[in-house]
């Protein structure tokens, strides 16, 4: 009978036991990425790319609504994609949300980065919210006017409804309100598209109030609050809750 050494019998047995742990780890971690929903963000940050593969196995027929919001940091600031979906479920209504919003990001930077033209011609999307800076002045209008009018085309061309999430100034410039409703107002008239005036309720409190804490502590960015009841009007203005 032949004996085996025993410090190359150890050898042995500790290279087929990680052996035997390799193989584990690579048949137990096939797991397929999922589209990214209610995306958020640092300022300074990119966002994600959303996964487009096909899975045949999911529920999405089981959803009541998708929407893309597309924006910036007042979009992405608190998760308010993540709060629409929260404040529908209340009522029974399931939603998705997902997000394309980059810090200091307008309309024409979307526009031009091509992301969300071939999302919507991608993916199923109910509505598309779209919103930038406050946009009192004349290039703010005009540009929101204009690459507002060109997402309408493509949300049209693919039975989706578009909607201008009306956003503020800062509290700096709180006397650029009346531009900023006027121009989110013009906007959405022109381009037949839904608008959701948050930025008008926050003006009305404010002006018959004197509350300012719909407004972050930065003056500009919302607070938790202010994110909040800007989901619900969002919804309300779509229709999809009273």
């Amino acid at each position: 009978m032949i004996k085996l050494n025993q410090p190359i019998m150890k050898i042995a047995l500790l290279k087929f036991a990680c052996f035997s742990l390799i193989i584990i780890s690579c048949t137990s971690n096939d797991i397929r990425p999922q589209p990214i929903v209610s995306v958020t963000q640092d300022e300074t940050e990119g966002n994600a790319q959303d996964d487009t593969s096909d899975d045949t196995t999911d529920d999405s027929s089981a959803l009541d609504y998708s929407l893309l919001f597309v924006g910036n940091s007042l979009t992405y600031f608190n998760d308010l994609p993540g709060l629409v979906g929260e404040r529908a479920s209340l009522e029974g209504i399931d939603i998705e949300t997902t997000t394309v919003a980059y810090g200091n990001y307008g309309l024409e930077d979307h526009w031009n980065d091509g992301e969300i033209q071939t999302m919507i011609e991608t993916f199923d999307y109910d509505f598309v919210i779209i919103q930038q800076g406050p946009s009192s002045q004349a290039y703010g209008r005009s540009s929101l006017i204009e690459y507002g009018g060109y997402i309408k085309e493509v949300c049209a061309a693919n039975d989706t409804e578009l909607a201008f999430f009306m956003v503020w100034p800062s509290l700096v410039y709180y006397h650029t309100f009346p531009g900023v409703i006027q121009n989110y107002t013009d906007a959405a008239t022109l381009n037949e598209a839904l608008l959701c005036p948050v930025g008008e309720h926050w003006r009305d409190v404010v002006d018959q109030t004197g509350d300012t804490s719909y407004y972050g502590p930065d003056g500009f960015h919302p607070s938790l609050e202010g994110s909040e009841i800007a989901a619900q009007i969002i919804l309300q203005s779509l229709g999809i809750i009273q």
